[in-house]
């Protein structure tokens, strides 16, 4: 007689949202399948903080409130109220903010951070036969939950699972036959079978093939299945030093391949290739865009800074002007390479300034650069993407070790997660550059500090 198998049900867990949570993704709420969400009322007292300002902070506060409100209908959202979408939870807002275990007393002080950690403790007080977790991007909140004895997880949505596995974008191939070297240098290209044999690589991989002395660059080209020899050209001056930068450049000044990614630490060459290819192509586009998130230093926005919005805004620019001055540079005065340069900024056809100067336009006809890619979320890389119209080109660029934001790490960012999902695409190219070429001093301070 067959054995009858009996269905274990899904345990539904209760997830305490914190405000770090919201910021980073204002869809979060939906992100928690067949679970119910609770939503600290103290979380919508600090996004009403938020709720004024052009920064993605301001953005997520004003959508999620929104999103609430339209859920919540004529419902009181002390009760539960069922998650738009199918098989979801429900969600209420939590008034209570003590417990008998109380935060703020343990912790010897009151603010916002122990308010929410109190009142995911009542939730699990009164919620005893479920468990009850808190949901917050804030590693410290995560560690004082814990200390109470209270379930804390990081927001994994967007989040890779390794960094140290993260797609590089080029492989070095050695012992390559020859022949083979010869026929992509002297025809341009071969059959990728004829060196990968039964390898299947991701659309636009680069190599390095090699055998002693003799060596080529290539990409792989998935509409043709062949390998396509890589030359190391001039872009408006700039030469590459090295194999990856030439690898960068190539996928940069590639008509077809409309999104690339350049990951690499200080002083690798990525920002300054990226404008360096754009400038090489100011005839195919409208317009020039370099911008790049703006992170306040010391926790402190730039309102403290003294000036209007333009002397607000120039120190966090500089490091772009620098790049283009440093192309300028490699001109004298009287060349019309120069003087280009010169009348693309005084007719706006190179614009460079803050990210959240371009929410809600539509990017048309555009070569755009986003630098520092490493302190946007998924969230906001996606919102970048699909706001690509016809004829634009998108660049992002970054260091996924070097984050300026407290609720972004390696793994987390916006950078990170776009080489993760993206790779193989045909309209995509990726390439992480290891060498420092800035200077001997700067590469010492890599490898040794």
């Amino acid at each position: 007689m067959a054995k009858k198998v009996v269905s274990k049900s899904i345990e539904k867990k209760i997830f305490v949202l914190d405000t770090s949570v919201i910021i980073y993704d204002h869809t979060a709420i939906k992100n928690f399948k067949e679970h119910d969400v609770v939503i600290p009322i103290t979380v919508l007292e600090e996004l009403d903080n938020f709720k004024k300002g052009n920064d993605t902070k301001n953005f997520a506060a004003r959508e999620f409130t929104r999103y609430v409100d339209n859920m919540s209908g004529d419902n009181s959202l002390q009760e539960w109220t069922p998650i738009n979408g199918k098989h979801h939870g429900h969600f209420k807002i939590e008034m209570h903010n003590s417990s008998k275990l109380d935060a703020e007393k343990i912790f010897q002080e009151k603010k916002g951070d122990h308010r929410i950690l109190n009142a995911a403790l009542y939730t699990a007080e009164t919620n005893p036969d479920r468990k009850v977790v808190l949901v917050t991007k804030d590693i410290n909140l995560r560690i004082k939950a814990k200390s109470l004895n209270l379930h804390a997880e990081d927001y994994t949505t967007g989040k890779i699972l390794t960094v140290d596995e993260l797609y590089t974008g080029n492989t070095f191939m050695d012992k390559v036959n020859p022949t083979t070297i010869n026929q992509i240098y002297e025809k341009g290209s071969c059959l990728a079978k004829d060196v990968l044999k039964k390898e299947v690589p991701e659309a636009n991989h680069y190599y390095v093939l090699k055998n002693g002395n003799a060596s080529v660059l290539a990409r792989y080209e998935e509409s043709s299945k062949s390998l396509k020899r890589v030359t190391k050209t001039s872009s408006y001056g700039i030469i590459p030093k090295n194999a990856e930068q030439s690898f960068a450049l190539d996928a940069i000044m590639n008509p077809d391949i409309r999104l690339v990614s350049v990951q690499g630490v200080a002083g690798t060459g990525k920002t300054l290739l990226s404008l360096a290819g754009a400038l090489e192509q100011r005839r195919n586009y409208h317009q020039i865009y370099l911008a790049r998130p703006i992170v306040p230093l010391s926790n402190k926005d730039i309102g403290y800074l003294p000036g209007d919005v333009t002397s607000k805004l120039n120190p966090y620019m500089e490091p772009l002007w620098d790049n283009l001055k440093y192309i300028k540079s490699q001109f004298s005065e009287k060349d019309k390479e120069y003087k280009a340069i010169n009348e693309m900024i005084e007719n706006e056809k190179i614009v460079i300034c803050p990210l959240a100067f371009i929410r809600g336009r539509s990017l048309s006809n555009m070569f755009f650069i986003v630098d520092e890619a490493q302190n946007l979320t998924p969230h906001e890389v996606k919102t970048i993407i699909t706001r690509a119209g016809e004829n634009t080109k998108i660049i992002f660029t970054g260091d996924i070790y070097q984050i300026d934001t407290p609720y972004l790490d390696a793994q987390s960012n916006g950078l990170s997660y776009l080489i993760d999902k993206v790779k193989g695409q045909p309209l995509y190219a990726h390439i992480t550059l290891q060498k420092g070429e800035r200077s001997e001093l700067a590469n010492l301070a890599n490898d040794l500090l």
